[in-house]
């Protein structure tokens, strides 16, 4: 099957924005400019009768910005705080800009604790579906106000994968920082390969993932990403990384255009939510 027959059609899709797509690169603030496009295609999905979840990094960042935290602090409290602080600034800025399209949104902070109960999985489960029924666009985050780094998912590359997953997603798109995964770092090396389409996730693509970092406002780099990917094939979804300072390569990436890199699905029998959850 072709890109195109492969991703056109798909109904339920989470899009999960990172950090450093957020904010202006030398300021820190967030960029409104693409957070309204951002919900304006998002709307626009909504409209085409899609069912949209987004995940959304950002509240610690947003909060170090408005508690004039130059840096990323150390100690947990301060972290935990300034997530609190920021969150309740996102969701604003989030709420204002999907109402000017007559459009509900929804927070929903998720720990991982959630995802290891059974009920509480089952629960979350049910709400995304009933959210998503009446319309409404769910905006998912970790509740960083409350988890450790012992109960925490670690980055939201990792937590969308697990909510596609959990929903029964048709697809995942990653919004990065760059085009896709490359065979090198492109920072570094302007003559790595870009890699078009992944049919299967090997050790060695792993560990290639593993000699990139997150940028200094995220937590996730390309290593990140390759585990999302496998979560998600694992669980039957198809999964694209792609440049998020063009949010429009959305509307790319489900019109089958060669943007991205494109993970594909394969569905494991054997799938299990929480040997991803113990085990990453």
């Amino acid at each position: 099957m072709d890109r195109k027959s492969r991703l056109l059609g798909k109904r339920r899709v989470v899009v999960k924005i990172g950090s450093s797509s957020l904010p202006h690169k030398y300021t820190g603030f967030l960029n409104l400019n693409k957070v309204e496009r951002l919900a304006r295609v998002l709307c626009d999905l909504r409209n085409q009768g899609m069912e949209v979840v987004l995940v959304s990094s950002g509240a610690g960042a947003v909060g170090r910005k408005t508690m004039g935290f130059m840096e990323r602090p150390e100690a947990l409290p301060v972290k935990q705080a300034l997530a609190a602080v920021g969150q309740a600034k996102l969701m604003m800025t989030y709420q204002k800009l999907f109402s000017e399209y007559n459009q509900v949104v929804a927070q929903i902070l998720m720990t991982k604790a959630t995802m290891l109960n059974g009920d509480s999985r089952q629960n979350a489960r049910n709400t995304f579906d009933q959210l998503l029924a009446m319309g409404v666009i769910p905006i998912v985050n970790e509740n960083d106000t409350v988890a450790t780094h012992e109960i925490e998912f670690g980055d939201n590359d990792r937590l969308s994968a697990i909510v596609a997953a959990v929903i029964g997603a048709d697809l995942l798109i990653l919004l990065s920082d760059i085009d896709g995964l490359y065979e090198d770092d492109p920072r570094t090396n302007p003559e790595a390969a870009f890699i078009e389409e992944v049919t299967e996730i090997t050790d060695g693509l792993e560990e290639m993932g593993k000699g990139t970092t997150g940028s200094s406002v995220g937590t996730g780099g390309m290593s990140a990403k390759i585990v999302a990917a496998r979560m998600a094939t694992d669980a039957g979804i198809d999964m694209v990384i792609t440049n998020g300072n063009d949010v429009e390569n959305i509307y790319r990436v489900l019109d089958g255009e060669p943007v991205g890199t494109l993970f594909l699905a394969h569905k494991n029998k054997n799938f299990d939510l929480m040997e991803y959850l113990t085990a990453y």
